[in-house]
């Protein structure tokens, strides 16, 4: 025991906190990816808002992942659009506005308590007043 107390600190002491907020911050990038997957098949369930927040907690925990999902073909414009300016394509605006549109539409159909689509409704068009809101990236004109 006298050994031990003689040795001079290695400096885990103080990196074990940071190393429990970077696992934490990696298993949540995992998870915000993973229900970002499953929500490319669900509609209803928002896939930009869970990749966004993968790419946050990756940014704290993995530069590598992080990396990864900005160069993905897939997600990287949107990472990169966010990341630079919090800016939102043209593009991602109207699919989803479409897929909330069928959502609600779906919702009317199929839901037999109407306060429950108007809650959805409700909180559907403040998410698209949002996210319209948001500035556009620029399109060179080369």
């Amino acid at each position: 025991m006298k050994y031990e107390q003689t040795l001079a600190p290695t400096g885990r002491e103080e990196q074990a906190p940071a190393s429990r907020w970077r696992i934490a911050w990696l298993i949540l990038a995992w998870l915000s990816f993973a229900v970002g997957l499953v929500a490319l098949a669900i509609p209803g369930i928002p896939t930009t808002e869970f990749i966004l927040l993968s790419a946050y907690a990756a940014s704290k925990s993995s530069p590598r992942f992080h990396a990864w999902l900005c160069r993905h073909r897939l997600f990287g414009p949107m990472i990169r659009n966010w990341e630079n300016g919090r800016l939102v394509s043209r593009r991602a605006k109207l699919s989803a506005s479409l897929a909330m549109s069928v959502c609600l539409v779906v919702m009317m159909l199929f839901v037999p308590h109407r306060w429950v689509v108007v809650l959805a409704a409700l909180g559907m068009t403040a998410g698209a007043i949002w996210m319209w809101r948001r500035p556009e990236p620029q399109v060179s004109a080369d």
